[in-house]
């Protein structure tokens, strides 16, 4: 078992890449997606059924964990695997969105963001130091820089203003964060929609060295066209032997088009949140378990998908649980959400392996095409 960080890049097929990433905890294959285990779990699932589904590596929040239960706690309880039964890799990003996007009143100064908590409007200051404190105590395998993400639509001044922000608060997040062998620092480039900011923001992080990029700010508002503008130049301006992680994506089509253009990383609360609500994502599309086209279905949601909800249960028992607000309805659709999604993984990494991610590709949205099967 490895006790440095690495990254092997196996092939390529045009800008895509597979690889593996090696850590003392595991390796993880690329392209991968990252299930969110927001607050210590992915709702709705045991960590043994999340390994099932395909997962190397999973995400947990250190605004959540801050707040509650605390870092200190849980690096008292014996840090974050044990305290979740997890034992493979996990990354945390730094807090900074969600400081952004879920607190109350907050003042943002070169220090950091000071901010009242979304749970009982107690006052925190967070700053890159803080961070990397907290996913020190955490003990997570992969940290993330602590960064600013402003929502787009935003003009120019204002995004270069927030991307020159985050590389000083990457720099002091390079310093607070050491040496600790094993544990791998994570840089986040900056700059919307916006080519030379991009440029400017990736060259900052160069110079400042780190063991893997992502490519932050977008998946906020700015659309899937101009998500995949910035990607059809973004990733190739980071290192070409660092992993590469596109934050906070996506739905498969967001993905597969991710993996087209070079990221090896993803994560997204999309799967296990639709699970919730009764939504299903197959090969042929989204499907909406609520429907009362289904309530008669003995049909599998899937009849190629191996996961439990597929194997064991009808359409006209999904249907039935949902609309019953039962929880084993959030169970089976997220377990079968995230066996699809880890599957498309799955099916990208042997499709750039064997030179065919075009032919890939194509199959995949002419299955989409197509949509649900026709109803009984």
């Amino acid at each position: 078992m490895t006790q440095r960080f690495a990254f092997s890049l196996l092939a390529t097929d045009g800008a895509a890449r597979t690889g593996l990433i090696h850590t003392p905890r595991g390796e993880i294959r690329t392209p991968a997606f990252m299930p969110v285990g927001t607050a210590g779990t992915v709702k709705a699932m045991m960590p043994d059924s999340v390994r099932a589904t395909g997962a190397d590596i999973l995400l947990g929040n250190t605004y959540h964990l801050m707040l509650r239960p605390t870092a200190e706690r849980v690096a008292r309880l014996g840090g974050l695997h044990r305290f979740m039964n997890w034992e493979r890799p996990i990354l945390t990003d730094s807090g900074g969105f969600q400081v952004m996007s879920l607190s109350g009143l907050r003042k943002l100064t070169e220090e950091g963001v000071r901010f009242s908590s979304h749970i009982d409007g107690s006052k925190h200051l967070l700053t890159p130091e803080r961070s990397m404190e907290i996913q020190r105590l955490l003990g997570s395998d992969i940290v993330m820089c602590f960064d600013e993400c402003p929502a787009l639509p935003a003009d120019d001044a204002t995004v270069a203003r927030s991307m020159r922000l985050s590389m000083r608060w990457a720099m002091r997040s390079r310093e607070a964060f050491g040496d600790r062998p094993g544990h791998a620092l994570f840089g986040i480039q900056q700059g919307g929609v916006t080519q030379e900011l991009r440029e400017e923001s990736a060259k900052a992080l160069t110079q400042i060295g780190f063991d893997g990029y992502a490519v932050g700010g977008l998946a906020v508002g700015e659309g899937q066209e101009a998500m995949f503008g910035v990607l059809d130049y973004a990733p190739g301006m980071l290192p070409a032997d660092k992993p590469r992680y596109l934050m906070g994506v996506g739905k498969p089509d967001d993905i597969v088009g991710a993996v087209q253009r070079g990221i090896d990383m993803m994560d997204c609360v999309l799967p296990s949140r639709s699970g919730r609500t009764g939504q299903a994502w197959t090969r042929r599309g989204a499907v909406n378990l609520k429907n009362a086209r289904h309530k008669d279905d003995p049909r599998p949601l899937d009849q190629n998908c191996t996961c439990p909800a597929c194997r064991q249960y009808s359409r006209a028992y999904l249907h039935h649980v949902v609309k019953a607000d039962e929880i084993i309805g959030s169970m089976l659709l997220t377990w079968h959400n995230l066996h699809y999604y880890q599957e498309l993984m799955q099916g990208l990494r042997d499709a750039i392996a064997g030179t065919r991610l075009d032919s890939f590709v194509a199959g995949f949205h002419a299955q989409r095409a197509e949509g649900d099967i026709e109803p009984v």
